[in-house]
């Protein structure tokens, strides 16, 4: 592995142990608009134990989000691959291609999130220091297209090959490439885009699986993040510890 390759590779192993260890819970998280309808109806139970309604079934394995919006399917192609380098499976679970992170990204950019609809962006543009933020008129659905389009375009140049046909260790090569800022892009670094989609990355692991990641709520069982319960008052004055299985956010809406 190049040397590159061996930094993002310590990076992400370094930001994945952080997840597993520090107990930290992104779960609901989301950018955008609420993208997506409320379909079906989950079924609960009633336990005895905590007298608390349970989510009794997984979500299906035919996820009723998992449409595209706005990525074409060769740029769909390229970010679920980055997003599996960036989490990717492992012992503690699955990675974000099983999550299906790449739909969520995917429905975030066709939002107003997308679209920064809710932004202040008109000129005069000036390049901004460090402290100032994003300083530019590309909206993230500019910045997404001109990223794509610049990861396949340095993974030609470099391995002759597209992005998605690279190994592992030459798509974290590339990657690296975009983190360290080497990359050359029309109208944004190549590390703000990374960022970008690291951050989406992230989100989309952890956001209810409503927006159209967190496939079957596999990303809050990894942190035991009990999801959208609508009470603990049957358990607030219990001593032990309580585990509870997730509850999305469609439970509360199947009627």
């Amino acid at each position: 592995m190049s040397e590159k390759g061996q930094n993002f590779t310590e990076k992400k192993s370094t930001r994945r142990n952080f997840l597993k260890n520090s107990g930290l819970t992104i779960g609901g998280v989301v950018l955008g608009g609420a993208v997506g309808s409320l379909l079906g109806k989950d079924n609960a139970t009633v336990t005895e134990e905590t007298g608390h309604q349970q989510h009794a079934a997984e979500t299906s394995s035919s996820n009723t989000n998992a449409a595209l919006m706005f990525f074409s399917p060769e740029q769909f192609q390229i970010t679920e691959a980055a997003v599996e380098r960036i989490f990717p499976a492992d012992d503690n679970g699955p990675g974000a291609k099983e999550l299906l992170v790449a739909y969520f990204i995917d429905h975030q950019l066709a939002s107003g999130w997308g679209t920064g609809a809710k932004e202040y962006t008109s000129g005069p543009f000036f390049p901004g220091e460090g402290t100032q933020g994003y300083q530019s008129s590309l909206n993230r659905q500019d910045v997404f297209t001109i990223g794509l389009a610049a990861l396949e375009s340095q993974s030609k140049a470099t391995y002759e090959k597209s992005f998605i046909e690279l190994s592992e260790e030459e798509q974290d090569a590339v990657l690296t490439e975009f983190d360290d800022g080497k990359v050359k892009m029309k109208g944004v670094s190549s590390d703000f885009f990374f960022s970008l989609l690291r951050s989406t990355t992230i989100e989309g692991v952890y956001a209810d699986p409503l927006y159209g990641g967190n496939a079957n709520m596999a990303g809050w069982k990894m942190k035991n993040f009990p999801g959208h319960q609508m009470s603990f008052m049957s358990m607030i004055e219990k001593d032990e510890v309580i585990k509870l299985d997730p509850i999305p956010l469609s439970s509360q809406h199947g009627h």
